[in-house]
């Protein structure tokens, strides 16, 4: 059983690799900004937004509209509002997984007890919650611009791949570097219906390439697609970049980034801003992650 960071930041840890991203990356991050232009680099989300069939989508309602008031709600000194409200999976669209999204033999990151995740309370360790505001270094590795087109369904991501692209992009991954890689696996459901869409099918990265970025002590790993890593899994292995990254390292993952129009600006090294919404116990967060250049 691979325990690799375990310890690394003490016995209580629960933010793992972001621990990685002090004052000195974030001073460092911020002195990439040339331009100073932002770019979203989010999915919208709506009732369209696509989602396993094992997760419910988007529901959105509204408390108060402009029908409430032509039904004779009353209007306090011409004061008028709207107020709705959005039940939806945390781990929908652009989103972060937290420590305590996968473990293995009953135990999360850091050798947390798995049992302490349950419906009840949610995550008493490793919720989302505790993982910090991340402002640090960004690279951008575009494996598809090496096939100058999307990667096929299942199309396994290995180190040399990784390696190809950051030399392309004159970068090497560093401590505390958030890594997002362009597999163009959204590219290719562009277009279909939600309900359509194949999550069991993706390209992603390997279990080598995984640890060839978790050695070099990056605090993030994202991706185009939605399971970061090659699907389907290796005969005789479940979710294999997950375990490895998220329980063994304390990495987050960061999945369902929009990665074309950023690519195509051909910006590989940039600020990397983002800010997981603070869901007590929660496995997960949608978020919003800004690329500033």
């Amino acid at each position: 059983m691979s325990r690799d960071a375990w310890g690394r930041w003490g016995e209580s840890d629960e933010i793992g690799a972001l621990n990685l991203v002090g004052t000195r990356e974030v001073l460092a991050a911020t002195g990439l900004v040339r331009q100073g232009r932002v770019v979203s680099l989010a999915q919208p989300l709506s009732k369209k937004t696509p989602v396993p069939s094992n997760r419910t989508g988007l529901l959105h309602f509204m408390d108060r509209d402009g029908g409430d008031y032509a039904a004779g709600a009353r209007v306090a000194n011409g004061f008028q509002f709207a107020d709705d409200s959005v039940v939806m999976p945390l781990h929908i669209g652009t989103h972060i997984d937290a420590l305590c999204h996968v473990w293995t033999e009953d135990q999360l990151y850091n050798g947390h007890p798995g049992s302490g995740t349950n419906s009840t309370h949610g995550a008493k360790k490793c919720g989302v919650e505790k993982l910090p505001p991340i402002v640090t270094r960004g690279l951008l590795l575009d494996v598809a611009a090496l096939h100058d087109a999307p990667l096929p369904f299942g199309y396994s991501i290995g180190v040399e791949e990784l390696r190809v692209a950051a030399s392309r992009a004159g970068v090497e991954p560093a401590s505390g570097d958030a890594v997002l890689i362009r597999t163009g696996w959204q590219e290719n459901q562009a277009g279909k219906a939600a309900h359509t869409v194949d999550f069991n099918e993706e390209p992603g990265i390997d279990v080598e390439a995984a640890l060839w970025l978790a050695e070099a002590s990056v605090a993030l790993v994202g991706a185009d697609n939605y399971a970061i890593e090659a699907m389907p899994f290796p005969a005789g292995t479940t979710f294999p970049v997950h375990q490895r990254l998220i329980r063994d390292y304390g990495i987050p993952l960061l999945e369902g980034l929009v990665l074309q129009d950023f690519a195509a600006l051909g910006v590989p090294e940039f600020l990397f801003v983002a800010a997981p919404l603070p869901i007590v116990g929660g496995t997960g967060s949608p978020i919003t992650p800004l690329a500033i250049y």
